[in-house]
């Protein structure tokens, strides 16, 4: 008997491992099915440029720390293909940020890519924490519509500029993995 008991306790510890290790699903590097880079701008609204201001604070931060905590920011930001703020735009990132960390920058984002151009019209859902301390923040594509339907896919940020608390530019290296 308890031999039996040894043997269905192996069968069964077997049958678990190998269905354990038919049912991992094994990641290979992937190539993206669309790439390109944009650059997003964002003029914050100081209270005297309402004519060039794509942003605005409409949570103001708290006294917990010294870096917005609680700072909610709303936003229509235009997207160009080079650096240049006065580039005609591509798209527009309309959405919000807010800064969520109380001892170092840091925000979460949450926007649309608004396309509508002659090459691209659409949109791209992009949402995810802005680790503004890093060199290169990833984000994710988490949907799209359009010529983007249904996309999934990477956004890397870097800081292509910072000009006080009114003016910053991020490079975004755009990654589609699931292309429809």
């Amino acid at each position: 008997m308890r031999g039996e008991t040894y043997f269905i306790l192996f069968l069964g510890i077997a049958v678990a491992s190998h269905s354990a290790l038919a049912s991992k699903k094994l990641l290979k590097e992937q190539s993206p099915c669309k790439s390109f880079v944009l650059y997003y701008h964002d003029t914050l609204f100081n209270g005297t440029d309402a004519v060039n201001a794509t942003s605005a604070m409409v949570a103001n931060k708290t006294s917990l720390g010294d870096f917005n905590f609680g700072m909610l920011v709303v936003f229509d930001d235009p997207m160009t293909t080079d650096n240049h703020l006065l580039s005609p735009p591509v798209a527009r990132a309309q959405g919000f940020y807010f800064y969520d960390k109380k001892n170092e920058y840091n925000a979460w984002f949450a926007y649309t890519l608004v396309f509508n151009s002659s090459e691209h019209k659409g949109t791209l859902n992009i949402m995810g924490a802005d680790l503004m301390p890093e060199k290169t923040r990833d984000l994710s594509v988490v949907g799209g519509t359009g010529d983007f339907f249904m996309a999934r896919g990477i956004v890397t940020l870097q800081t292509d500029t910072l000009q006080g608390d009114f003016y910053f530019r991020l490079k975004m290296d755009i990654k589609l993995y699931e292309c429809y």
